[in-house]
């Protein structure tokens, strides 16, 4: 039975992918189960985002609530100003999404039948990537044991022939929350500008009830490439160039500060911290350039993860002086 009293709106974060954007705003539009609003946060992109937008009419539309950050506050900054936003304005539901992601036309209308469900937090929709093949790494179980190794250990594919899937973790891409958790647990940790934001965020949400991922309602996720691999010893290491490897800085401090907060061995944690310093180095010295400053940065990463410090500023200041 379809449930349209629900007042739902999406929250996308956008920046500087406006072609991308706009595939994500047309699957929006075209819901079976219609949304009552979309809450579009703009990172500050400098591609000509708000210019586009005009031009194609999308800001003519009553559903699309625009909003321009003054600056790029990261994916994690974006989705809190949206949760917020959202919260403050009274909806039932959020549906989270980054600006590549395309839901399927009855994406919505799919997971409106899980409304009503005992003690559910929020509900999941089933992610593939752009070649259509099944994204395991963005939904599945908390790892406590070995953060390093992976945070969250995939799904069991054996389980999406069921209606609905119990996890503990899910993305920021297709996922529904639900207003009575956000007013439990706040809205996500802006402080981690990117990584990981979803992860801490659902282990809030886990406290106050269950998330369900959905199989049947599917999103397609067209991230990115990774950026150029370098080859050694027969395998492909995929390296950021100098003027993207300040981004490196927040996933790395970000997973050491969850490991610390709730790795179930602490003194296994520091070890497994230890090892996992030595990857990114050996890569450093291999094959990239300025490697004493990508060194330094990688080391100040894991310290700022032990010692809380969120300065969103230091990376760049690290490498470039600013």
């Amino acid at each position: 039975m379809k449930n349209n009293k629900e007042k739902i709106a999406a929250v996308v974060v956008t920046y500087n992918r406006k072609q991308l954007l706009k595939e994500c705003l047309d699957a929006l539009l075209s819901q079976t189960r219609p949304l009552d609003s979309i809450i579009l946060i703009d990172n500050a992109s400098i591609d000509g985002t708000p210019e586009f937008l005009k031009e194609n009419c999308y800001l003519d539309n009553p559903k699309i609530d625009y909003v321009r950050l003054p600056e790029n506050t990261g994916g994690a900054g974006g989705f809190y100003e949206g949760v917020k936003r959202g919260y403050e304005k009274g909806y039932d539901w959020l549906w989270l999404m980054d600006d590549d992601s395309e839901p399927k036309k009855d994406a919505l209308e799919i997971l409106s039948l899980y409304f009503n469900l005992e003690n559910v937090s929020a509900l999941s929709c089933f992610q593939l990537d752009k070649e259509m093949k099944i994204d395991y790494p963005h939904r599945g179980y908390f790892n406590f044991k070995n953060v390093f190794s992976g945070i969250v250990k995939s799904f069991d594919e054996t389980e999406i022939n069921k209606d609905f899937v119990e996890i503990d973790h899910s993305s920021f891409v297709g996922f529904l929350i639900k207003r009575s958790s956000i007013s439990k647990i706040g809205y996500p940790k802006k402080e981690f500008f990117i990584h990981y934001d979803d992860v801490e965020y659902c282990i809030r949400l886990r406290k106050e009830g269950k998330i369900l991922l959905i199989p049947k309602s599917v999103i397609i996720h067209k991230e990115a490439n990774r950026g150029g691999g370098k080859s050694f010893l027969g395998k492909v290491s995929y390296r950021k160039s100098f003027e993207k490897f300040w981004l490196t800085y927040y996933g790395i401090r970000n997973l050491t500060w969850l490991g610390k907060q709730y790795s179930e061995n602490k003194l296994l944690f520091y070890f497994q911290m230890i090892k996992s310093m030595i990857r990114p180095v050996v890569g450093i010295i291999l094959f990239d350039d300025y490697k004493l400053k990508r060194i330094k940065l990688i080391l100040n990463a894991y310290i700022a993860g032990l010692k809380g410090d969120f300065d969103n500023n230091k990376p760049k200041k690290i490498l470039y002086g600013n």
